[in-house]
């Protein structure tokens, strides 16, 4: 999570981070066909596929987090992407989190990536020791000494691909794009002012057409958007910014109702228990007998928990 001017956002997101659950425990994709299920704060996503930590254009920054996962388009998106980037000498694109392997409420850091259709990327170049620059002054709202070429290019790029539904952005980037963009300036209202967002950019798809279960969003309004961004930069917007901020980091780490596919999905990552029944019966054997059974079911659950199911 990174803050941004709201130094509330980030206390209350902190305050409410969530303990870990069978989201998170789950390390691998649950079996099916990819389906992205639910809202993109409140769902899933079945038949995830793993981003490969390093590819020929990006790198995955953050491996520990082992949210390199999502829906097919999603992690195809990622590495066209990135081949994109190659093609204009802007390469390696520097990939944060996508989702968790079945997707779902992850303990902190995000109230969406859930449905497998969520990334965050680096405005920075990837890369072993690269570190995320911020591309706005925030004491200023103006944009950094690191802002430049690499940041519109980036983004029309994202935002051209018809897969992509929104982009999360600081207002102040978006400021800049709405000034100084001329001739096609459609992709702009794609892109969508958030708190912080000044060292990354998060890419929202649009639901897959043969995901039934997946909300989408009510639909862009009519424009680019760029009359927007007065409400985000005004001072006299600031406490209705700070509440909407408020709001927002009360979700993080939170445990929403989620559609029954998910419960589904979740309770099917859990380690079958073994019964009290069984339990006896194994502890009146003899020991020989009895080290053989306590192998088997540590074998049992090796293989629960490998497959995931």
């Amino acid at each position: 999570m990174l803050c941004g001017p709201l130094v509330t956002l980030c206390l209350a997101a902190a305050a409410h981070a969530g303990a870990e659950s069978g989201w998170s425990r789950a390390k691998e994709p649950a079996k099916g066909p990819a389906l992205s299920i639910g809202g993109y704060s409140a769902g899933c996503v079945q038949g995830a596929r793993e981003l490969p930590l390093e590819g020929e254009n990006y790198v995955v920054m953050k491996p520990e987090r082992h949210r390199n996962f999502g829906h097919p388009a999603l992690v195809d998106f990622v590495v066209q992407l990135g081949k994109g980037l190659e093609e204009r000498h802007l390469a390696p694109l520097g990939v944060g989190d996508l989702g968790q392997a079945r997707g779902g409420p992850a303990p902190n850091g995000h109230a969406s990536h859930q449905n497998g259709l969520d990334a965050d990327l680096w405005f920075s170049p990837g890369g072993a020791g690269a570190t995320q620059e911020p591309m706005v002054d925030l004491l200023t709202n103006k944009p950094s000494p690191h802002y430049g070429e690499r940041v519109p290019a980036l983004l029309e790029l994202a935002a051209k691909d018809s897969r992509v539904a929104r982009i999360f952005v600081n207002a102040v980037i978006k400021r800049e794009l709405c000034e100084k963009t001329t001739g096609d300036r459609t992709w702009l209202a794609k892109l969508r002012p958030w708190h912080g967002h000044h060292e990354h950019f998060h890419v929202r798809l649009a639901c897959p057409a043969d995901s039934p279960e997946c909300q989408a969003q009510p639909p862009l309004p009519a424009g680019d958007g760029c009359g927007e961004v007065d409400w985000w930069l005004n001072p006299e917007s600031a406490k209705d910014r700070d509440k909407a901020g408020e709001t927002y980091g009360k979700r993080v780490g939170a445990q929403p109702k989620l559609p029954e596919s998910c419960e589904k999905l979740v309770a099917a990552s859990k380690p079958k228990a073994t019964s009290k029944k069984n339990e006896k019966a194994s502890a009146d054997k003899p020991a020989a007998d009895k080290a053989s059974a306590d192998k088997s079911a540590a074998d049992n659950d090796k293989s629960s928990t490998g497959s995931g199911e």
